[in-house]
C-alpha cells in the first residue's frame, strides 16, 4: 500500500501554519508521495509496526489516504512482517541500501517540495548544483546550501529533521 497527502496534509506542512502533529507524523506526511509504502517508513520510525501505527493514525485523522501501487501486485511476504494497515508485498520491502545516488535523488525530490512553487529560481539553481553533484563533497556542499535555505523559511527544527534523513541515506562513510 502507497500513501499520497490530502488536502488536510498540505495545510499541515504549509511554513508559518498552525502546526498540529508532531516531527515524526510530519516527517511521514513530506515523504508520503505515493511511491513509497509503509515499510519504507519503518526505518525513519525504528520498526514497521511503529510507522504503520503512524500511517494508520494519519489516514485515520484524513491527513493520509492509501493508494495502489502502479506496478501489478506480486506475493505477499511473510506474515511476521505484517503491518497493521495490510500486509506489505515484496516490492515493498526496504533494504536499507546507502547510496549517493538515493540521497541525490532525496534532495531532488526535497528541491521540488520546498523550493518550485515559493522560489522557481533557486529552485532552479538548487536542480542545477545537485545535476553536477556527481561526488561526496559537491553532494554534502548542495545539501548544505538546500538545508541553509530550509532553516531559514522553516525552521531549525525542520532543517534538523531532513539531516537526519540525509545522514541515514548517505553510506556510513559520507557522513559528516
Amino acid at each position: 500500500m502507497f500513501l499520497l497527502k490530502t488536502d488536510k496534509a498540505r495545510q499541515e506542512l504549509q511554513p508559518g501554519g498552525r502546526r498540529t502533529l508532531g516531527q515524526r507524523e510530519r516527517a511521514l506526511l513530506l515523504m508520503a508521495d505515493g511511491q513509497r509504502s509503509v515499510t519504507d517508513f519503518g526505518q525513519l520510525f525504528g520498526s514497521r509496526d511503529e510507522a504503520g501505527r503512524v500511517a494508520l493514525h494519519l489516514v485515520q485523522e484524513g491527513y493520509l489516504h492509501r493508494s495502489q501501487p502502479a506496478a501489478p501486485a506480486v506475493q505477499a511476504a511473510p506474515a511476521h512482517e505484517a503491518s497493521p494497515l495490510e500486509p506489505p508485498v515484496a516490492a515493498d520491502v526496504f533494504d536499507g541500501k546507502r547510496s549517493l545516488a538515493t540521497t541525490r535523488m532525496f534532495l531532488f525530490d526535497l528541491c521540488e517540495r520546498m523550493f518550485v512553487r515559493r522560489d522557481p529560481v533557486l529552485a532552479g539553481q538548487f536542480r542545477e548544483i545537485l545535476r553536477q553533484a556527481r561526488d561526496r563533497d559537491s553532494m554534502l556542499t548542495a545539501a548544505a546550501e538546500m538545508l541553509g535555505e530550509i532553516e531559514k523559511i522553516a525552521g531549525a527544527e525542520r532543517a534538523e529533521s531532513i539531516r537526519e534523513r540525509i545522514d541515514r541515506l548517505l553510506p556510513p562513510e559520507l557522513m559528516h
